[in-house]
């Protein structure tokens, strides 16, 4: 069906009418000033009926294919697998990920992971390469080419200044025997029966493939280097995880005159005093080297005050509570919250090697730290 000059204008929404489509009106003469107005033709919105039935089975159609594929790929894993994997170790370089269109997009996803996970990576687009971004790429580098097809043109066109470098290529691709999996020094097979799409067309079930090989190589690659959960948090500073892991005891605890302490001696007065004074419904019991005696806390006083006639002359140390839970400062922050919630405590005493106190938190501490 030939179509009008008129209909190959891009439909626009008027802000007038804003529940329809409009698209430009062709002037006859194009010298005549333009009028937003005027120059708007409104057309229908079209009303598109929903198949929930029909959506639901292609959704799951789609989620099952690319399952399948994934799964497939699992029998296939083998020697390359580990030859990428000993390749990436041995390198004194980077890993530089190349590739375009959908496969680009998966390629600057592994790339973060790799980067995240350990080993030190980046994207560079195969177009900019050829235009001076090959100079990223070094000889101790190793270069991992991403292609369904192994055919594109601007990934295989990078093959031979690659190779001039010095560097190696590892190849992910749908066709072992395309150019670009012939070419490389290692080639890691991620081929699909089909795609999800009904078309056959849209990269689906070959993206998702070729993201998961991606995946299965990194981790392999974390796990090989010994790769530790306090490894991954100094990869991610700014969030959650990050402050889980890298806050400890000692960055959130109060210390110094902030730690409410009395001598082993005290009365209960005191002990009153000093848990008021401080805000931290407790009070530490101390010998007088500063080692841990007890602990008085406001529970403790509820309890005791049936059994006191005078506050100023019944001793803190007969009603505190000794050998309680403490941590220590270079424990953890998110430790000191799982003694918290396992003992149902609020507030915690921070000893160091020699027992001797040094800090206290409670749970605000924390969750002002942002590790609750």
């Amino acid at each position: 069906m030939a179509l009008s000059p008129k209909s190959c204008y891009p439909l626009v929404c008027d802000p007038a009418n804003p529940t329809s489509l409009s698209q430009p009106r062709l002037r006859e003469n194009a010298n005549q000033p333009a009028n937003p107005k005027a120059d708007l033709v409104i057309l229908p919105r079209m009303n598109i009926a929903v198949d929930a039935v029909a959506i639901l089975r292609r959704a799951k159609s789609v989620l099952a294919t690319e399952a399948s594929a994934i799964a497939a790929m699992e029998a296939r894993v083998g020697q390359p697998m580990v030859d990428a994997v000993q390749a990436i170790l041995a390198s004194k370089g980077r890993v530089v990920v190349t590739g375009i269109g959908k496969s680009g997009h998966v390629g600057r996803k592994l790339a973060a992971t790799l980067a995240s996970t350990g080993t030190p990576a980046f994207f560079v687009h195969p177009a900019e390469a050829s235009h001076g971004d090959m100079g990223m790429i070094a000889m101790d580098d190793v270069v991992i080419a991403l292609s369904n097809s192994g055919e594109v043109a601007e990934v295989n066109a990078l093959l031979t200044p690659i190779k001039r470098v010095g560097a190696k290529i590892i190849s992910i691709t749908g066709n072992e025997a395309s150019t670009l999996a012939t070419e490389s020094d290692i080639a890691l097979d991620a081929r699909v029966a089909e795609e999800a799409c009904p078309l056959g067309l849209a990269p689906t079930a070959s993206t998702a493939a070729a993201m998961a090989l991606g995946d299965a190589l990194a981790m392999a690659l974390l796990e090989a280097r010994g790769f530790t959960a306090e490894d991954f948090a100094r990869s991610h500073p700014g969030g959650s995880l990050g402050r889980r892991l890298l806050t400890h005891v000692r960055d959130v605890m109060r210390t110094g005159s902030a730690i409410p302490t009395v001598p082993l001696g005290a009365t209960v007065s005191q002990a009153l005093f000093e848990i008021t004074g401080k805000g931290m419904g407790m009070t530490a019991v101390v010998n007088a080297d500063n080692t841990l005696a007890g602990v008085f806390t406001d529970g403790d006083l509820r309890r005791c005050l049936p059994k006191i006639g005078d506050f100023n002359a019944a001793h803190v140390s007969d009603f505190m509570t000794a050998y309680p839970v403490t941590i220590g400062p270079d424990e953890l922050a998110v430790d000191a919250v799982g003694l918290l919630e396992t003992g149902r405590k609020q507030q915690l005493l921070v000893l160091d090697a020699n027992k001797r106190l040094v800090g206290a938190l409670n749970m605000f501490d924390l969750l002002q730290a942002k590790v609750v």
